[in-house]
């Protein structure tokens, strides 16, 4: 899993240092917590994750610590032992962990676990398959996502999805209400790909990248963060160890190659910029070369699932030098075979701007006839 980068002590001080680990570590402990005291008591982890925070605010007003990230471990440990002790035995956890925290002999090492590096990937993983409730739309597992994985606040959420605060409110009491009769977390994902949830939790990551991406936000229309937090979820889906299913591997390549793009999608004024006009020097190499290793990888076996063909189409796109020298004949194939799995009026105007640029002009204007018509 790749972790935030190095913490060093600069002029921003503790509380710029605690926002920006907030966004990267608030995530796993919850996570850990949550696998602990079981979904039905994932505020419980909010509150310890919370107070961990608080009191790095207070401890580091003076002297930052040299390893900050193992320094909210250890808070957050000793924070979950003093709410277990005084929470009884009366008290529910999570089904697969009630023994070993009923017990004081196995209380300590069963919370160090949770909370070890080693388990980090696993917990996210199982958390982000828990919010993914097949109950829940895709909008409220998102704000899910971004609230217990991501670290967002409500009022964040909201200005991401340029909505209210009521209604992102609403969204996560729906949640927690389906989270309160879960008595533990999810499985974690499996190699072959066979876990029923994972194309909820790829269509949520999807969607959240598609908000950054290409969101209506009248300030941002590209909304870096979003994008990030969506690569950043997706890898822990592609580099388990046991390896990752190939549509995983599909909607990485995706994101990677729409990523390396966004630094040349705007011009100076923040409007967006035709393709033809693109500075393509501008685009991001390393993330290139990352999406065509995960667009290989995602070939194995014989699935062919949308964002394999998605993922196509972005990489023509990528590795051509320029408009005109795209191999649009083959960005017409994968458009074909896209719209045969999903008739959308985008696909579809795609498409016919595809055969335009492929040079059959009759079928383009045919296209859009019957998108009129529609």
């Amino acid at each position: 899993m790749d972790g935030p980068g190095p913490v060093t002590q600069d002029d921003t001080g503790p509380a710029a240092l605690v926002a920006s680990l907030f966004r990267y570590e608030s995530g796993r402990l919850v996570a850990s917590l949550t696998r602990l005291f079981g979904p039905h008591q994932i505020e419980l982890a909010e509150d310890v994750v919370q107070e961990t925070l608080e009191t790095a605010l207070q401890a580091w007003k003076f002297r930052i610590p040299d390893n900050p990230r193992a320094w909210l471990s250890r808070v957050a440990r000793n924070r979950a032992l003093d709410v277990i002790r005084h929470g009884g035995i009366e008290r529910r956890y999570a089904q697969d962990h009630q023994a070993m925290l009923s017990s004081e002999w196995t209380l300590a090492p069963t919370v160090d676990e949770s909370l070890a590096e080693a388990s980090a990937t696993e917990n996210l993983l199982r958390l982000m398959f828990t919010v993914c409730q097949p109950s829940l739309s895709e909008e409220t597992q998102v704000t899910l996502i971004l609230k217990f994985l991501c670290g967002f606040a409500p009022s964040e959420i909201a200005a991401a999805f340029l909505t209210n605060e009521r209604t992102i409110a609403k969204r996560l009491q729906r949640g927690r209400a389906v989270l309160r009769d879960l008595d533990c977390l999810a499985p974690a994902p499996t190699a072959d790909g066979d876990e029923p949830r994972l194309d909820a939790v790829l269509a949520a990551l999807y969607l959240l990248f598609n908000e950054g991406y290409h969101g209506s936000h009248p300030t941002s229309p590209t909304r870096a963060v979003l994008c990030e937090e969506a690569l950043r979820l997706c890898a822990l889906l592609t580099e388990q160890r046991d390896g990752a299913a190939p549509r995983a591997h599909a909607l990485m390549a995706l994101m990677c190659l729409h990523a390396a793009r966004m630094a040349g999608r705007l011009d100076a004024q923040g409007i967006y910029l035709p393709l033809a006009q693109q500075d393509r020097t501008l685009w991001d190499r390393a993330l290139i070369e990352r999406g065509l290793a995960h667009l290989a990888r995602s070939a194995s076996g014989t699935e062919l699932c949308v964002w394999h063909l998605e993922a196509g189409i972005a990489c023509q796109h990528t590795l051509a030098p320029s408009l005109a020298a795209t191999d649009w004949p083959a960005i017409v194939e994968l458009y074909e075979l896209l719209y045969a799995r999903n008739a959308s009026p985008v696909i579809a105007l795609n498409r016919a701007l595809s055969h335009a640029y492929a040079g059959d002009v009759a079928t383009a204007l045919a296209e859009v006839d019957l998108l009129a018509l529609a």
